[in-house]
C-alpha cells in the first residue's frame, strides 16, 4: 500500500514575477513559494487581477483558493530566481518562529540515526557535547519553548538560526538524511 505524502496547506511567497520568467513566451504571473508543512518549494500561477507581496502567506490547499489558480510545478532549489534564493532564510526562519510548539518538538522528540550518530547532531553546531546536554536536559522535563531551551542548555545557539540552517542545507541537496524537508523529487506530488 502507497503511503499518501501530506500536501502542503499554506505557502510564503519568495519572489512575485508579475509578468512571469524574461525566457517564457507566455508572460503569466509567477510566485515561487515555499510550504509551511514540509518547506516544499513550488511555483504557482495566480488568478487573473491578483497581486502578492514577499512574504505573504498564501493557501494553496485542496478547497477553494483565494489568489492562486494553480500550482504548477515543485522547484529544486537549483531552480529558484535569485530573488527567491535571498528570501528564503528570512521565510524559513519566519515559518519555524510562527510553528515554534511544532520545532520545540524536533528538540523533544528527535532520535538516533544510527549506533553513532543522533538525529540532532544533524543540525549545525551541535555536536557530542550539546547533544548530551540537550538529552540530559529533555530527560527531566520536555522543552516548552526556544528560550526554555537556550535558558535549560547553556551555549546553544540561537535554535531558529540553527533550524533554518539545517533546511537549507536540505534544500539544497546538501546532505543524505532529511530531518525537516521532503527530498526532491519529480515524481512526488505537491
Amino acid at each position: 500500500m502507497e503511503q499518501r505524502e501530506e500536501l502542503e496547506e499554506y505557502g510564503v511567497v519568495l519572489e512575485y514575477l508579475p509578468t512571469g520568467k524574461s525566457f517564457s513566451a507566455n508572460p503569466e504571473p509567477i510566485v515561487q513559494l515555499i510550504g509551511e508543512e514540509r518547506f516544499t518549494l513550488l511555483e504557482v500561477l495566480l488568478k487573473p487581477g491578483v497581486q502578492v507581496k514577499l512574504e505573504e502567506r498564501l493557501y494553496i490547499g485542496k478547497a477553494e483558493r483565494d489568489k492562486v489558480s494553480l500550482i504548477k510545478t515543485r522547484l529544486a532549489y537549483s531552480e529558484l530566481t535569485e530573488g527567491a534564493r535571498n528570501e528564503l532564510a528570512a521565510a524559513v526562519a519566519s515559518i519555524i518562529r510562527r510553528n515554534e510548539p511544532r520545532f520545540v518538538s524536533v528538540f523533544n522528540k528527535a532520535g538516533p540515526l544510527n549506533i553513532r550518530e543522533h538525529s540532532l547532531e544533524l543540525l549545525p553546531g551541535i555536536g557530542k557535547k550539546h547533544l548530551q546536554a540537550i538529552l540530559n536536559a529533555r530527560e527531566q522535563k520536555e522543552f516548552e519553548s526556544f528560550a526554555d531551551l537556550t535558558t535549560r542548555v547553556t551555549l546553544l545557539q540561537d535554535p531558529v538560526k540553527l533550524l533554518t540552517e539545517r533546511v537549507l542545507t536540505e534544500l539544497r541537496e546538501e546532505s543524505r538524511f532529511y530531518l525537516l524537508t521532503r527530498p526532491y523529487s519529480r515524481r512526488h506530488s505537491f
